[in-house]
């Protein structure tokens, strides 16, 4: 069984997705952490899109969640905490808007939950990864508040970070996302909306696993 949440940067899918996970007992799957270690090797192909495609291929991304953290590993090397730098989040926009990229993580996604119950969120979960998904969700807030949020997790690591430069970056990464080619991001027909910008942090992950729990109790 998989449960989708999809919607725009900083409208709390990941942190709600993994509470759910917790909450409930269930794996978690982080689109977005397979994105960005993806784009660890394009950088370290030296954004050489020949190369970093040879790159892709030859290695093994594995992942798993544990202790609350979703864990990656490209050839058994840890890269969890590589992949939340500046340097990726620039160009994590650019690689995940690449089709080729997309069929790949889209892929390691599917494999990922023959068996099992999962969460995941990202950007087209419900649309075009997993369109006959169980459950649907499409989380949003407005701008403003989704650029706080962005800004207050991001603080702690990047002191000289405005919150005039996170806003500008969710606004160019929603322009992205919304314009690419390859599955765009869109509110699947079947998704359920939660607007969260008024909403506490445990009142949407409260709305969510009600959801699941009257879905398994089936």
């Amino acid at each position: 069984m998989i449960t989708v949440i999809d919607g725009p940067a900083g409208s709390g899918k990941s942190s709600t997705a993994r509470a759910v996970a917790d909450r409930l007992e269930i794996e978690y799957l982080d689109s977005g952490a397979l994105y960005r270690a993806i784009t660890l090797l394009y950088l370290q192909a030296h954004r050489n899109e020949t190369a970093f495609f040879q790159l892709l291929h030859q290695k093994e991304i594995s992942f798993c969640y544990r202790d609350q953290q979703f864990h990656i590993e490209i050839d058994g090397t840890p890269v969890t905490d590589h992949i939340r730098t500046p340097r990726v989040a620039e160009y994590v926009s650019k690689v995940a808007s690449m089709p080729n990229v997309r069929a790949f993580v889209n892929r390691l996604m599917r494999k990922a939950v023959d068996d099992g119950v999962y969460i995941a969120e990202g950007r087209d979960l419900g649309t075009a990864v997993f369109p006959d998904a169980e459950l649907k969700f499409y989380m949003s807030a407005d701008i403003e508040e989704r650029a706080r949020r962005r800004y207050e997790e991001r603080k702690p690591d990047n002191p000289g970070l405005t919150l005039e430069e996170v806003k500008q970056n969710i606004e160019q990464r929603d322009h992205s996302d919304a314009s690419r080619k390859a599955d765009p991001l869109k509110k699947a027909e079947d998704a359920i909306p939660i607007d969260t910008t008024n909403l506490s942090f445990e009142q949407q992950v409260d709305q969510i696993c009600l959801h699941i729990t009257n879905l398994m109790e089936r």
